[in-house]
């Protein structure tokens, strides 16, 4: 039988399944989060970047009214490029709109700061268009703000979201405290299989977003996946969901249709054949140079992602 939790290196219970809320679209947020949580899931994934907080936290409390205990919840948001020397009021701003005292973990967005004085307090640009990038951040010492929050009571674990391996060596080389998880964009149309085993070697459990790759895209119906569809009687959306379970991985969930909802409440129990078919067409990718990355914002950085080899060096980052 599929797990339904992972233990963290917090010592901390994570789902293996959770609920989404990035792109969600604005109206639809709060009845969608409530729809969740009154349906089963317990793990709840937010950002502040998203700037759908205060939604988030509408839904929180109608499920809250509704019955459902915060205790049986584990929620999840992020601290975003702006707050990047900012980290307590970051977290601040998000448990304000959450309507929460304490988040289970708080993330590091990505690896990367952007101009906490600019023209925009998520995305903020230059007069060309660009987006206003801080070149001298350092991620480690972001890393070390986020550790200082661990004594606060406002977060009961930290961890980070889109690190590559190199970003991720060069953390543990200088990090006090080891990230309890990486959350990454993971399919098998993107493997990122180097960032899975090094989290696997030091402790670091992997969070999946994005498990369907793009909205039409090619992964839900490629032979692989519709094979092993077939082969357990489930449907595609089913088998990508519970390839990551099946990996060991927590990953995450995201629509506003009530249906699909609880329809992706469904893990299967996928057997070693199954995941051969499934490691066997990432290989073929990887050799191939085919992977699929869907997620990846233009702030002009090298983070050292196989796939994605170009872009500026940063402090403590890719070195090349």
């Amino acid at each position: 039988m599929a797990p339904s939790t992972f233990k963290l290196n917090t010592g901390q219970e994570i789902p293996a399944l959770g609920f989404g809320t990035w792109q969600s679209p604005p109206g639809e947020v709060a009845k969608a989060v409530e729809t969740a949580l009154k349906s089963g899931y317990k793990l709840l994934d937010a950002a502040y970047c998203y700037a759908n907080e205060d939604e988030v936290g509408q839904g929180l409390k109608a499920a809250f009214d509704a019955g459902v205990k915060r205790e049986d919840l584990f929620v999840m948001t992020k601290l975003w490029n702006t707050y990047s020397t900012r980290a307590e009021l970051g977290l601040d701003k998000s448990l304000r709109a959450l309507g929460l005292d304490y988040v289970d973990l708080f993330l590091v967005h990505w690896p990367v700061g952007m101009n906490p004085d600019g023209n925009d307090d998520r995305f903020p640009k230059l007069p060309d268009g660009s987006r206003d990038m801080s070149w001298d951040h350092d991620h480690v010492a972001t890393w070390t703000q986020m550790e200082a929050l661990l004594a606060t009571g406002k977060v009961r674990g930290i961890g980070v979201c889109n690190y590559s391996e190199p970003y991720l060596r060069q953390l543990l080389a200088k990090a006090k405290v080891v990230p309890a998880i990486n959350q990454i964009e993971n399919s098998p149309a993107l493997p990122q299989q180097e960032v899975v085993d090094l989290c696997k070697e030091k402790g670091i459990h992997v969070v999946a977003y994005s498990p369907f790759g793009s909205t039409g895209g090619p992964l839900m119906s490629s032979e692989a996946v519709t094979k092993v569809a077939e082969r357990k009687g489930v449907s595609p959306g089913t088998v990508l969901l519970s390839y990551h379970v099946a990996r060991g991985s927590t990953v995450l969930a995201k629509s506003v249709t009530e249906s699909r909802i609880k329809a992706n409440l469904e893990i299967a129990d996928l057997d070693a054949d199954d995941l051969k078919i499934l490691d066997d067409y990432s290989d073929s990718l990887v050799k191939e140079g085919k992977v699929q990355r869907y997620v990846y914002p233009p702030f002009g950085i090298n983070f050292g992602f196989p796939d994605k080899l170009h872009g500026r060096t940063l402090p403590n980052g890719f070195k090349g």
